[in-house]
């Protein structure tokens, strides 16, 4: 099989945001949803505009679509967008350090990501990864930084032991193809829908790696729901209604596989088998939660990538903002 269509099949659905605008709202409130439009978020997002649960909401939604992971939290930062769904939760933390005005409302997108490296590879096991070119989400993403907090507490790989090479999905499903890097941190959906197309085999998984690292049964948050502090302060009924909406697509998704998969294919020409691989992987990429368990982890999370160095600063509980969410509860 060509390295273009195994790209197409890995990877389709990062071109989704391109190709697809879905119904515009008719609703007063206006919100401004940012979103990066590759990884985990991309799916996601495409499903929100191709439905109508924001709109049944009462909400008139502008989407605001980010080639570059870390974009919606400066356009956070310039009140460009006014919320995300999907933030980067180191990229939040060192953020809200350096003055940026974010406030945290839910939980949205666990790390379901795995460590690969080819069939046949040499390497065995992640602890072999020193001095080796491992690919993955570029420098400043949750990824990066959970891969660099579990490498480091684990195996005693710091960052200068290994190099990063930064990219999206279809990126590093090339990388790996041409043999660019020895190994990579791809999110399982990507893996999935891989298939027999290139053989990879899993030395392990962020859940794992960093349950070993905390002690705990905890998984660690790649993606959070960040808005400016301003528009969460005036419009907390608002950013009620949204996280409303982001749970019924969430439970939609999940119970609706095959109408997902139809939307893949159609905004993005993902082939039906990547599609239905996507799909099917729905309920373990998406959630939106932000119960106490939930705060805990991402205060565990600070913690971590603290005392790793990954990030600076003292974590500020303000930073959670747990009024909207209760209150989405009563929106059910």
């Amino acid at each position: 099989m060509s390295l273009s269509r195994l790209l197409r099949a890995a990877a389709g659905a990062a071109t989704l945001a391109l190709f697809f605008t879905g119904p515009a709202a008719s609703a007063a409130d206006k919100v401004r949803i940012g979103y990066w439009s590759s990884g985990v978020s991309l799916g996601y997002g495409s499903v929100l505009e191709a439905t109508d649960f924001l709109k049944n909401r009462g909400l008139d939604v502008e989407f605001v679509r980010f080639p570059d992971v870390n974009a919606p939290l400066r356009a956070l930062a310039s009140d460009s967008i006014d919320l995300a769904f999907g933030a980067p939760a180191a990229g939040v933390f060192s953020s809200v350090t350096e003055g940026v005005p974010i406030k945290v409302f839910a939980a949205t997108q666990p790390a379901d990501v795995q460590f690969v490296v080819p069939k046949g590879s040499p390497i065995t096991s992640i602890s072999q990864f020193r001095g080796k070119k491992v690919g993955m989400s570029p420098a400043g993403s949750s990824v990066s930084v959970i891969a660099g907090a579990v490498l480091a507490g684990n195996y005693g790989i710091e960052s200068g032991d290994f190099s990063l090479v930064g990219g999206n999905e279809s990126r590093l499903v090339q990388f790996l193809a041409q043999k660019q890097v020895d190994a990579a941190a791809l999110r399982s959906v990507t893996v999935a829908q891989l298939g027999e197309q290139l053989k990879v085999h899993t030395l392990g998984s962020f859940a794992q790696e960093w349950q070993r690292l905390t002690k705990s049964s905890s998984v660690p948050y790649i993606g959070i729901g960040a808005v400016h502090s301003d528009f969460i302060a005036q419009h907390p009924q608002v950013v009620a209604r949204v996280i409303a909406a982001l749970r019924d697509a969430v439970e939609w998704g999940g119970a609706h596989p095959g109408e997902v998969a139809a939307i893949l294919q159609k905004s993005a020409n993902l082939p039906a088998a990547a599609a239905r691989a996507y799909a099917a992987q729905w309920k373990n990429m998406y959630r939106v939660d932000f119960e106490p368990a939930d705060i805990a982890t991402l205060e565990r999370e600070h913690a971590v990538f603290a005392a790793s160095g990954l990030i600076k600063g003292k974590l500020d509980p303000a930073l959670f903002v747990t009024g909207p969410y209760e209150q989405s509860k009563s929106l059910r």
